[in-house]
Parts: C-alpha cells; sequence; structure tokens
C-alpha cells in the first residue's frame, strides 16, 4: 500500500492531541487518504482498531531522538506524499528525518497549545531550545498548523514568522462515536435523576489546567447554594486539590474519580462545565461539552475559549484566575442555563470531516483545497 500521508507523534496516551488524533485519521482515511500512523514505544496515540486504509508502524524505538534513524529509513522506503507531526520536539525530528532522507515529502508542523504562555512555564533552557527552533527550523516547514486564530497570532510573534504562513485548522471533535459513548450508562450516584446540580471540570491535575481556582469558586456557590463538584483526571496536583477542598469545608461535595477514559456521559449530564485553564491552543474538552449541550463557563486564556463561546454570548468569559468571576458565572449558569441547542451550534464546525479536509489541504492535498 502506497501511503498519502504520515503522522508522526509522540504523546500522553490520554491527551487532547490523543482525542485529535484518534478522530482525525478515520476521518483522514473515510476520505479516501492512505494514513501510517508512526509509533514510538510507550507513547500514544493509541487506536482501538485503524480503519482500512491506515496502518500502525512500530517505529522500534522509545524515545523521539532515538526514532530520528528509523524515521528517515520510513521516509525513503515510503515517500509519502507528507508527513504531519505535533509537539516541538518531534516537530524538530521530523523537519531533521526528511532533510537528512532527501525526500520530497511536505512536512506539516503541528502547535496545538499558545506558545509564548506555555513557554513561560518552562525552565530556562527548555525555553532556549524551543525558540530557537520554532524561529530556526520552521521556516523550513512546508505548512504550520494551529487550533485557533488566538494561537496562529502567538505563533507567528513569537517564532517570528509571516502570519500568513500559519493554517487556523478546526480540531475533529464532534463525531458519530462522541454521541454514541455519551449515551452509555453513568453509574455514579451524583448524577441520579434527584440529585444536587453537579459542576463539572476534566482534565490533568496540573498548574495549567487551574483546578484550584474551579475549588475556591465553587467554594464560593456551595455557600449559598446547594450543589456538588466533579473533576475528572489525574496529576500531580491531586494531593494539593484533595488538601484545599478540606481546607474550604467543601470535601463532602468534591470528587475526584482520577482519569476516565469516557468522560461523555458526566458532560451530557453536569449542570455546569467549567473550564479554568491558564492556557491552551484550543480546549478540546469545551468544544465537547457543548456539543452535548452542557452549559459551560470558560476562562479567558490564550487561546480559544473567547473563539468557541462568541466572545461570551454562549457562556460566560471570566479572566484567568478570578475565583469571584468564575463564581458569578458558575451561579448564572445554574440559575439560567444556556440552551443545550444555542451550545451545539455554537461548535458544529468542529465535526470530524470537516477538519480532516482542512488538514488535508494546508498539508498541501489538492483534492482538498
Amino acid at each position: 500500500m502506497s501511503t498519502d500521508l504520515a503522522i508522526f507523534a509522540a504523546t500522553s496516551g490520554h491527551s487532547g492531541v490523543d482525542r485529535v488524533l484518534r478522530n482525525l485519521v478515520p476521518a483522514i482515511a473515510r476520505l479516501g487518504v492512505t494514513v501510517d500512523v508512526l509509533g514510538i514505544e510507550g507513547h500514544g496515540p493509541h487506536f482501538e482498531q485503524l480503519p482500512e486504509g491506515a496502518r500502525h508502524l512500530p517505529l522500534g524505538a522509545q524515545h523521539v531522538n532515538s526514532a530520528i534513524p528509523a524515521l528517515i529509513r520510513y521516509l525513503r522506503r515510503e515517500r509519502p506524499q507528507a508527513m504531519l507531526s505535533d509537539k516541538d520536539r518531534v516537530n524538530r525530528a521530523a523537519l531533521l528525518a526528511r532533510a537528512v532522507a532527501r525526500v520530497p515529502t511536505r512536512v506539516g508542523l503541528r502547535q496545538g497549545t499558545t506558545v509564548s504562555v506555555n513557554l513561560a512555564s518552562r525552565g530556562v533552557m527548555d525555553r532556549w531550545v524551543q525558540t530557537l527552533s520554532m524561529r530556526w527550523c520552521y521556516p523550513a516547514a512546508d505548512a504550520l498548523l494551529v487550533p485557533s486564530a488566538g494561537a496562529a497570532d502567538d505563533l507567528a510573534a513569537f517564532a517570528r514568522l509571516p502570519r500568513e504562513r500559519i493554517h487556523v485548522v478546526p480540531s475533529p471533535i464532534l463525531t458519530d462515536a462522541l454521541l454514541a459513548r455519551a449515551a452509555e450508562p453513568l453509574d455514579h450516584p451524583w448524577f441520579a435523576k434527584g440529585q444536587l446540580p453537579v459542576v463539572l471540570g476534566v482534565g490533568e491535575l496540573s498548574e495549567r489546567k487551574d483546578f484550584a481556582t474551579l475549588l475556591r469558586a465553587f467554594a464560593q456557590v456551595r455557600a449559598t447554594r446547594p450543589c456538588r463538584l466533579v473533576i475528572l483526571g489525574e496529576g500531580r496536583r491531586r494531593g494539593e486539590l484533595e488538601r484545599l477542598a478540606v481546607e474550604l469545608g467543601v470535601a463532602d461535595d468534591v470528587a475526584l474519580p482520577g482519569f476516565t477514559a469516557n468522560p461523555y456521559p458526566y458532560m451530557a449530564r453536569a449542570a455546569v462545565f467549567a473550564l479554568c485553564s491558564r492556557w491552551e491552543g484550543m480546549p478540546v474538552v469545551l468544544i465537547e461539552a457543548l456539543a452535548l449541550g452542557a452549559p459551560s463557563v470558560a476562562c479567558d486564556c490564550p487561546s480559544g475559549p473567547r473563539e468557541v463561546l462568541a466572545g461570551g454570548t454562549v457562556g460566560p468569559l471570566v479572566p484567568v484566575g478570578d475565583v469571584a468571576a468564575l463564581a458569578e458565572g458558575l451561579r448564572r449558569q445554574l440559575a439560567q442555563p444556556v440552551p443545550a441547542a444555542q451550545s451545539r451550534a455554537a461548535v458544529a464546525g468542529y465535526s470530524d470531516s470537516a477538519s480532516a479536509r482542512a488538514y488535508l489541504a494546508a498539508l498541501g492535498f489538492k483534492a482538498f483545497q
């Protein structure tokens, strides 16, 4: 099978990027484009089953850098028309492998976050390496892809790249499988009929997701209105969040069930969905929640929530880290929730088929331009 597109990524296995790629690959394959997903041991994306026209090819390495020789051999052997990579370290490896292999494969680099804010939280060496990488290496790419206009503006300014070279492509979030999985039974007593309304957060328990602000805002709401808080996810901040819930006196009304493979029944049944991130590229979970009709509140972080919530008309936008404003946004959605139809309409453009066509167009496949 000759290959049209190679996808080279090294993900955690349970990130937003994983969900993007798990939705994108089948959607591209349905358009008749053959896809090779190049695997690094111990990393995602993981697929339960790949569709016809797609295959998984392990590179026999456990690290991005040690996979470069195998990637060079793959490019020389298969000579795909294009290769899509994601995240800076993988992007550097993709450009290096293409240069050494000396093949005409077009390389598209994806950055799924707002790079300037993301790097501000990193160590000095990491910031230095990635800054030089984006400014020196990214001009050699055939396409640069980001999920939001805000992320595109930021990358152009930070990496000193022409804005017109950066493609804003919608993430492939809305699928038939999303709706089917949301309809699955939910075995959690707090979501049974007649129970208190539940505020829901979903994401890694990390500094970037800032669930501490959500906890403090929930405590303010809980002081005047009976409700509960569920945060789905795992991470290094778990202990800190558990202690904070106790300090705030709301531990009995807060649940942290850990990572949940299927968060969609929770989203479909939540009274309010809350996104409190300090930065994003395009928040997948916010789009998923809106697609399932959940009234939502989001911090106005760079980048994505403002675009998704249409400047605050689809749900309250509040300043990052502002506990009082977030609490007020939660109260508003609990008292007068945005209609489910309005939430769904706001994210109708994030279908997997529309996204697949946009990705292929950005990667230079003429049939989709």
